[in-house]
């Protein structure tokens, strides 16, 4: 007899939460930057790219400056997956990135293999000063030694659940759940 398995959505965070995540993020960029010259957002495609445009609103309110924001594309870079050998270019840089504070942006950080690759990407583009890393979630279960610079939310999860982001932009409203497979038997 064959078990059934269901997944159980529970929602940890809700719009407000999340916006106001995203607003400490942005706090704590300007203060541990002692200002943002010289900053660029990337965000990693997808959902990545969002909070970095999030992310360049409230400090465009806050401070009164644009900040460049691009899109990477890690997909060529990563090494868990089967590559033929070429390099996606689906990524948009839209400053040289010699000398900036870049700040890679992304929705969860997990086994820190998408950052691996996130970093073999931006030296492509250039030699920044300094890269730091801000995330929405960071859910652990690491399998590098990478860590982010900015969290919103740190959320423990057992290897069995997956942290789910759904943005506005592309799910129609902004939450953070956890799916949970349980046993449809019990």
């Amino acid at each position: 007899m064959e078990e059934e398995l269901a997944v159980v959505k529970k929602e940890v965070i809700d719009a407000v939460t999340m916006k106001r995540a995203l607003t400490r993020i942005t706090y704590e960029i300007i203060e541990r930057n002692k200002g943002i010259e010289d900053l660029v957002l990337i965000g990693i495609k997808t959902r990545g790219i969002y909070i970095a445009q999030r992310i360049a609103q409230r400090l465009k309110q806050l401070e009164n400056v644009e900040v460049p924001v691009g899109e990477l594309d890690i997909t060529g870079y990563r090494d868990d997956q089967k590559n033929d050998g070429t390099v996606a270019k689906l990524s948009n840089i839209p400053v040289a990135l010699e000398g900036k504070e870049v700040i890679l942006l992304d929705d969860v950080l997990y086994t820190g293999r998408t950052i691996r690759a996130a970093l073999d990407a931006v030296m492509d583009y250039g030699r920044p000063r300094r890269i730091s890393l801000a995330v929405l979630v960071d859910r652990g279960h690491r399998e590098l030694p990478i860590r982010a610079d900015f969290v919103g939310k740190n959320i423990p999860t057992s290897k069995s659940e997956e942290i789910v982001v759904e943005m506005e932009e592309l799910d129609g409203n902004d939450r953070i759940l956890i799916d949970q497979l349980e046993d449809g038997n019990e």
